[in-house]
């Protein structure tokens, strides 16, 4: 064997093990996110601010069949851990929605609703939400705090 053939055996494992162990790095650093923010913002029984009809467990089945956990980490929601959108953590200690409106349960049903007309160009897009589960919703983001 050639000591160009060792050095290059050398190589290959040493890149074989630095790939390894940057996928480890990787995939550890992707399961923490969920668990760093499924920590901060648990949802409690009491909503922080009651929503008129909402109610917080239909709000989280609603959550989970509009598909909000493709864009949103929501505490609670099983698979709801993409970063694509704010999380939703803590959402009852939050001042604005979408950075200008006062965070109060009316504007907030209006928000999940007609993203598009309140904030255009928003990544935001349309769900087609109803005005009940956006209710239902509302009651559900109203118990996620920092408690």
């Amino acid at each position: 064997m050639s000591m160009n053939y060792l050095h290059r055996q050398k190589v290959r494992k040493a890149t074989q093990l630095l790939t390894l162990t940057a996928l480890l790095v990787l995939l550890t650093a992707c399961s923490s996110i969920g668990s760093f923010f499924g920590s901060y913002g648990r949802a409690s029984i009491e909503p922080v601010q009651v929503v008129a009809g909402g109610d917080p467990q239909r709000g989280a089945v609603a959550l989970e069949s509009y598909g909000c956990g493709a864009c949103h980490v929501v505490p609670g929601i099983v698979g709801a851990n993409s970063l694509v959108g704010p999380p939703l953590v803590a959402w009852a200690e939050r001042r604005y929605i979408a950075g200008k409106l006062p965070n109060q349960p009316e504007f907030l049903i209006e928000w999940i609703r007609f993203p598009q007309a309140i904030e255009p160009g928003s990544a935001m897009p349309n769900m087609g939400v109803t005005e009940q589960d956006a209710r239902d919703i509302s009651a559900y983001l109203y118990t996620l705090s920092d408690d």
